[in-house]
């Protein structure tokens, strides 16, 4: 039987717990990561988030379709009139790829402003447009992007972006 790609929805932070619980059932799974650096009070560190917080891919066949689902911390599928979206490999992998992009050069957004409709004009994630909700730093920015009647965050360097 094929593998498929899904996206579940798992409880907000609960990502890195469901992750090893799919990988205990021996089922294969991605969840992307980015490394952050947070600022406490008394000490900052760097840490490890998810890219789509409260996402996780799943690589499944129709016989784990139902086991997937009873995982402590998986809410549902993500779907479209009631069916289980597919997410095609390109995509899996154009994620994988963008994750091991370089940092970008630091350019000036003095013209942009919170909200405005950007688009994505290189890289994996080229072509998709979405609405800027906050810069993140000297090189990257937070876009809402809607997917699967869904909205999700993704943060990309601000040279891969353009006003429209």
């Amino acid at each position: 039987m094929d593998k498929i790609w899904f996206a579940i929805y798992v409880k907000s932070k609960n990502e890195k717990k469901v992750a090893s619980r799919l990988e205990e059932q021996q089922i294969e799974h991605y969840l992307p990561l980015v490394r952050i650096l947070k600022q406490w009070t008394d000490r900052k560190k760097w840490v490890e988030e998810p890219l789509f917080r409260s996402y996780i891919f799943v690589h499944i066949n129709q016989s784990q379709y139902f086991k997937v689902l009873q995982i402590i911390g998986v809410v549902r599928y993500i779907t479209f009139e009631s069916k289980a979206v597919p997410v095609p490999s390109q995509q899996i992998e154009a994620i994988k790829i963008y994750l091991n992009e370089s940092e970008p050069e630091s350019i000036d957004e003095s013209d942009w402003i919170k909200g405005q409709l950007v688009e994505i004009i290189s890289g994996s994630m080229r072509g998709l447009t979405g609405q800027l909700m906050e810069f993140k730093g000297k090189h990257k920015v937070s876009i809402r992007i809607d997917a699967v009647n869904r909205y999700i965050l993704v943060q990309i360097p601000k040279n891969k972006i353009r006003v429209i």
